[in-house]
């Protein structure tokens, strides 16, 4: 399956969705604790950033100054190298979002996501309850966020 396939009913859909987180956590919990995380050098940074134009590899933004992380194009959790080759450089919150998904189901987030915001804008049922919950979320988020900042 692949995220340009059509779904016969919700139910075909959501169990799609979680076989891909599935087979996401097994991954992960197979390789945890046999890769190191190590982060590139200073000239390998200067090459990562210079590969984009110092431009997001995600959002395609421009990043100012050294407020980026270097994203792996091949994810290090999937046991891939710490290289120049190997990273882009990514906005934290782009990095933070794009995470650790597989292909398909990072398409899917994607092609949901660009569904979901068209609901939100024309204000559908569906939009406006979204909406609804996506703000209290970023609300509950947001607070967390500036507890744990001031409490260091």
């Amino acid at each position: 399956m692949s995220a340009t396939d059509t779904f016969q009913s919700e139910g075909e859909f959501v169990e799609r969705l979680r076989s891909l987180k599935e087979k996401r956590h097994a991954c992960k919990v197979e390789l945890r604790g046999r890769v190191a995380r190590e982060s590139p050098s200073s000239s390998e940074r200067e090459i990562i950033i210079a590969k984009t134009g110092h431009c997001c590899h995600v959002c395609g933004g421009k990043i100012d100054g050294d407020a980026w992380e270097a994203d792996h194009v091949f994810s290090h959790a999937l046991g891939r190298q710490h290289s120049a080759d190997n990273y882009f450089p990514a906005h934290a919150l782009c990095n933070g979002y794009r995470w650790f998904y597989l292909s398909e189901e990072f398409q899917w987030i994607l092609k949901l996501g660009v569904w979901l915001r068209t609901q939100v804008e024309k204000k559908t049922v569906v939009g406006i309850i979204a909406a609804k919950a996506f703000c209290a979320h970023e609300r509950a988020r947001s607070s967390r966020c500036k507890k744990n900042s001031t409490s260091k």
